[in-house]
């Protein structure tokens, strides 16, 4: 039942809470997002105890720092075998392409699969308001497209982007570059505090690789029905 384009958001602080949800999901899910909140209060644990139990992880830590120190991130979380790991594109095309370097330095020594690497460009809690009060001179789908080609310049697997920016990346950065959309929200499910949304189906008609998911399934009353509506939704669109 699982498909590997859904990656499950696993915002919680706790082992137990994040072992009760890969429980209630059990093979319905195959891939899961570790963030900040989680690697913060339980470190690598969590990403081991998801690779024992078959999953792939989405290590998102949004590595922002100067170049020298971003590398030296990198080569550590390499280590760890996640699938897919995320830096911030506005650190620029030197941080981007010693991030880049890093990564396939560090799985050659280490005989392992090198990790994705994924840029950011502009979370989906900014809306056109809040872009502009802290300076944002482009519109925020230029500035996404901006970072978008420089990530690929840089050596950067792909982004994670909005749904909505998909379409215009997909075009400008070609068939094998990595778009993976937070803020997607199925039809039965709130939007909470993203703005820019989008449905499961939209966004994969638009080019998105994978989407992250994590409220409109972690608290939904029954976790597995909400991930099986999710992909039917998802399977009217070809891998």
């Amino acid at each position: 039942m699982a498909d590997d384009r859904l990656i499950v958001a696993l915002d919680v602080s706790t082992m137990d809470a994040m072992k009760s949800i890969v429980s209630s999901l059990g093979d319905s899910v195959s891939f899961y997002k570790v963030g900040m909140e989680l690697f913060y209060a339980e470190g690598d644990q969590t990403v081991r105890y998801l690779q024992e139990h078959g999953k792939h992880v989405f290590l998102d830590l949004k590595l922002h720092d100067i170049p020298n120190t971003v590398a030296h991130g990198v080569s550590s979380l390499t280590r760890l075998g996640a699938n897919l790991i995320t830096i911030h594109g506005q650190g620029g095309p030197i941080m981007m392409k010693a991030a880049a370097e890093a990564a396939r330095e560090s799985a050659e020594k280490l005989g392992i699969e090198r990790p994705k690497l994924l840029a950011i460009t502009v979370l989906t809690s900014f809306d056109d308001e809040s872009w502009t009060s802290i300076g944002g001179q482009l519109p925020i789908a230029d500035q996404v497209i901006r970072l978008a080609k420089l990530a690929k310049e840089s050596g950067i697997d792909g982004v994670v982007c909005s749904a909505l920016e998909a379409k215009m990346i997909r075009d400008a950065c070609g068939p094998d570059f990595l778009i993976v959309t937070p803020g997607i929200r199925p039809s039965f499910a709130a939007t909470n505090d993203q703005k820019r949304i989008a449905t499961p189906s939209s966004a994969l008609q638009d080019g998105a690789s994978r989407l992250v998911i994590g409220r409109p399934i972690t608290q939904a009353e029954h976790p597995q029905e909400a991930v099986r509506l999710i992909i039917e939704e998802m399977e009217s669109v070809s891998k």
